[in-house]
């Protein structure tokens, strides 16, 4: 396994993780696909969503791979009126990161990032580290002080 600058920034900070690779299908980027390749539940596979807000501009979701990100939450809990998800052309420019590839660890720039609150219904969540193909399995509390986030109600 190559390491990733999220990985890198993680053994930096003497964060705890695991690793699992599992085989890149471009059919399957979805988190529900990688849940099933790695052999994990899907609820406990969060994937990292990029949206572009009316007053904050950027800002970052986390939240389970079986769910959908619910936009008015999301805008409230930014402090934003409205919000949408960027463009797929502008996320590598925005983050450094690809589809299906999209870390909230090591972004180009630390972004307002929320994780949806049921991620403390676990010990350990899974995320992608920045790279299609591996995942990273860490502890949700250590995840989101590395990246001053906040849960909140995001599905």
């Amino acid at each position: 396994m190559s390491k990733t600058n999220a990985i890198r920034i993680l053994e930096s900070r003497g964060i705890r993780y695991t690793a699992a690779e599992y085989e890149i299908d471009e059919d399957e980027l979805d988190a529900v696909s990688v849940a099933r390749k790695i052999g994990a539940p899907p609820e406990t596979v969060f994937k990292t969503l990029v949206t572009i807000g009316d007053k904050t501009g950027h800002t970052v979701f986390v939240i389970p791979g079986n769910s959908e990100l619910n936009l008015k939450k999301a805008a409230q809990v930014s402090g934003n009126k409205k919000i949408e998800m960027i463009k797929m052309k502008d996320l590598l420019p925005v983050t450094g990161y690809i589809r299906g590839g999209c870390s909230p660890v090591g972004m180009k720039k630390l972004f307002p990032t929320f994780i949806d609150e049921t991620a403390q219904l676990y010990d350990a969540i899974y995320v992608s580290p920045g790279a299609r193909g591996t995942q990273v399995c860490l502890s949700p509390l250590d995840l989101q002080g590395l990246i001053d986030a906040k849960f909140a109600d995001l599905v």
